[in-house]
């Protein structure tokens, strides 16, 4: 284990901040080192935001941050490209698949498929193993993405989402008896504890604000079918929404669906939440025309259409 020696100097400091800076290593990066106890102050586990006190001892684990700057390769991975021209792509995403390589998870992400397609003709806008990546969907979130060819692109694109001009919206299976047919959800979500991925609600210290229309599209025993729509882009956020209100998407273990026993339900099999992205309206950024895809019910995802067959045949 290496050892640095906190002192007055880097009093109230975050910790992620200040390793991110000592260590030329990434937040993120920090973030996951530090929930997995590969770094400890004063041998305790602390999270991201710790404020350094001073007179402190770091101790962490070197070997894995030896190939903190990786290079991500290229993989002749097919893609389902629904549109694309000089300046952009707008791609259906499949389960299973990362959409930008990690420091844990290098290969057979959507970058290093974007990589083999693209070649050079990839914005390179943003850190090189998210290049081309304006906005992201989780591993087992399948659906509809925007991915830049040109810097201008990305910034134009991911300007739209940050105003909100670009509309994304999903579809889900959402467990539990719905008894209005339309809603917002606003509450702000921050990280849960020292865990990187999960989010939860909160009102704290760190928590970002977080909007999430629904509609009920179609009501079955216990649950639902819902289009969402985001009105900002959390990690986790429909996820962590849903499950705020005990709706939470089904297959979704990390924020609740395990806890339901609707016994018609339980030999559904699925490879986690059953969220798909099937919706994209913007703006081009360079002739300004208005874009607009829809994904049709044959490009669905598989767990999705599966779900949603065997629950209309027990209606």
């Amino acid at each position: 284990m290496e050892k640095i020696n906190l002192n007055i100097e880097n009093k109230n400091q975050r910790l992620d901040v200040f390793l991110s800076a000592y260590l030329n290593i990434s937040r993120k990066i920090i973030s996951q080192a530090l929930a997995n106890g590969h770094i400890l102050v004063d041998g305790l586990l602390k999270k991201p935001s710790y404020k350094i006190k001073g007179d402190e001892l770091v101790e962490y684990d070197a070997k894995i941050f030896e190939q903190k700057e990786f290079i991500v390769e290229a993989q002749d991975i097919k893609l389902d490209i629904k549109f694309e021209d000089d300046y952009l792509i707008v791609v259906n995403k499949p389960k299973n698949m990362l959409t930008h390589p990690t420091a844990y998870e290098r290969k057979n992400t959507l970058v290093n498929a974007l990589l083999y397609h693209c070649g050079d003709n990839l914005s390179n806008a943003l850190e090189p193993y998210r290049r081309g990546i304006v906005h992201r969907l989780d591993k087992n979130t399948a659906g509809l993405m925007l991915v830049a060819k040109t810097d201008d692109a990305a910034k134009s694109l991911q300007e739209q989402i940050r105003s909100k001009t670009a509309i994304r919206k999903y579809l889900a299976i959402a467990l539990g008896e719905f008894e209005t047919t339309e809603g917002v959800i606003n509450k702000p979500l921050k990280h849960y504890m020292s865990n990187t991925v999960k989010m939860q609600v909160s009102q704290g210290e760190g928590a970002k604000e977080a909007i999430t229309y629904y509609k009920v599209l179609e009501k079955f025993q216990g649950a639902a079918l819902l289009e969402l729509e985001l009105k900002t882009g959390r990690t986790h956020q429909i996820r962590a929404h849903l499950s705020s209100i005990n709706h939470p998407v089904f297959g979704d273990n990390l924020y609740g669906a395990k806890g339901y026993t609707i016994e018609k339900y339980r030999g559904i099999k699925t490879n986690e939440q059953v969220l798909q992205s099937y919706y994209l309206s913007f703006t081009h950024p360079i002739n300004n025309e208005i874009m607009t895809f829809e994904l049709e019910p044959k490009d669905w995802d598989s767990d999705l259409v599966k779900v949603l067959k065997i629950m209309r045949e027990q209606k």
